[in-house]
């Protein structure tokens, strides 16, 4: 079974590394984004603009459910991660069956917990009398299929742990193969309308779930599916969720973020203002996605070697992560400030729509050349087991400084004020995440030489 560890996290030069995890994992993420946009395509041309506004409303509400998901799988692949560098392999086989097991859980709860309270929890996320309708039949299934998401992003995570970036990446674009081909069928033909969109969400993660559960059946497999792993035990949920808390605090800082980003996007702009926000949320997740796939290809690479304690390797991935994640984030900045209303255009978006999308894509990423570091550097304290770094960084954006900003600017500039609030709390989130980076590294060093002196 030794052979089967990757080993090569530990020797192999690190831009090598970097292109061979992340480059799959980046490329999982787009695609996974690219899908979500697709959704909003088919949405805006056969529903309307109404229907894209209902979609951006349940929109949080979705991630919130899969933040749960997010939470296990993170958390558990990353100890995946350090185990393996520490050479205990029997414990990083229980992780993945404790990982099914608290997924099925969490996932079966939280359906029972939202669905009776459905219209209430959509009112506080921005729904009006007009979106309602709309976000209400969208969220009833994608809450049904809500155990399925947990698993599929779970085993996911834990795919690209075991040393199989490519086929966490070939189960991320089944699902997506999958859920394009299902949008025009329902929406057009079978004329289910949003609820078609999130028909074919669900019904594309059961799909790749059931491939994943094949690559984890496999004999020759150092982490499988196996008799004995699935009992929960405390110490490994306490551990993975421990780590996984960082993601999902951010999740659902996010979610409280666009409760009252929503209702103040109401109160200044209407049913459009939240349309708008919506389509360039999507369009500027895309790029967000690329730096979140870069950022899982670093977390093996990282995990393993802060196990090993090779630390030279560990700042070194760190600081090509931080390089390429800039370039990325300063792509998003030029898109949104030389052409929005091309990107905007694509949607289907009406021309009321437009001119508000438009307007809130130039003002949303004037700071984003900078947040690509801000995010790598929170993956960063994810995986090397910092989970309290790791957890304020998630949450320091959005609740320390979005959300006050949210509160103030509106009351000077209002609906610009919206969309003002989040490059300056962008700011100040990479001011802090920068100092905590340069306070621990020069903490790591001189624990470096005072171990060489004695």
């Amino acid at each position: 079974m030794q052979q089967h560890v990757p080993t090569e996290l530990g020797t192999k030069p690190i831009g090598q590394l970097l292109w061979q995890y992340s480059l799959p994992a980046i490329i999982a993420m787009v695609a996974s984004s690219v899908y979500n946009i697709v959704d909003s395509i088919f949405v805006g041309q056969g529903l309307g603009d109404i229907a894209i506004s209902g979609m951006a409303v349940a929109s949080p509400f979705m991630n919130l459910s899969a933040a749960f998901g997010a939470m296990v799988g993170v958390g558990a692949s990353t100890v995946i991660s350090v185990r393996l560098g520490q050479g205990k392999y029997e414990e990083a086989q229980h992780i993945l069956g404790n990982t099914i097991s608290l997924n099925i859980l969490l996932g079966i709860l939280f359906t029972l917990a939202c669905l009776p309270f459905i219209d209430d929890i959509l009112r506080l996320f921005g729904a009006s009398d007009v979106t309602l309708p709309y976000a209400r039949e969208y969220m009833l299934i994608i809450l049904l299929g809500n155990m399925v998401t947990h698993l599929y992003f779970g085993s996911n995570a834990i795919l690209r742990s075991a040393g199989h970036p490519r086929s966490a990446m070939g189960c991320t674009f089944l699902a997506i193969i999958v859920n394009c081909l299902l949008d025009p069928l329902f929406i057009f033909v079978f004329r289910w309308g949003i609820q078609g969109v999130a028909w074919a969400t669900v019904i594309a993660q059961a799909i790749a779930f059931c491939w994943q559960l094949r690559l984890f059946s496999r004999p020759t497999e150092l982490l499988r599916l196996r008799r004995g792993i699935y009992r929960l035990r405390l110490d490994i949920v306490r551990q993975s969720l421990a780590i996984g808390l960082s993601p999902f605090l951010m999740n659902c800082c996010a979610c409280l973020v666009v409760l009252i980003c929503n209702n103040r996007l109401l109160q200044y702009g209407g049913d459009m203002a939240i349309g708008a926000y919506g389509i360039v949320n999507r369009v500027v997740f895309l790029f967000s996605t690329i730096v979140f796939g870069l950022s899982q290809g670093m977390q093996p690479i990282i995990g393993y070697n802060w196990g090993a304690r090779q630390n030279d390797r560990v700042f070194r991935t760190l600081r090509y992560g931080i390089l390429i994640a800039t370039a990325i984030t300063t792509a998003a900045f030029l898109t949104g400030e030389l052409i929005p209303a091309p990107v905007i255009h694509i949607f289907g978006a009406g021309e009321e729509l437009t001119e508000k999308a438009v307007r809130a894509f130039r003002i949303i990423v004037v700071a984003f050349p900078l947040v690509g570091a801000q995010m790598v550097i929170g993956h960063f304290f994810q995986s090397i087991g910092h989970a309290a770094k790791s957890i304020f960084l998630s949450v320091s954006r959005q609740l320390l400084f979005l959300l006050p900003m949210l509160a103030l600017l509106p009351q000077w500039w209002g609906l610009d004020g919206v969309w003002l609030a989040m490059p300056v709390s962008d700011t100040l989130s990479v001011i802090t995440a920068t100092g905590m980076l340069l306070y621990m590294m020069r903490k790591i060093k001189r624990h470096e030489t005072h171990r060489t002196a004695e």
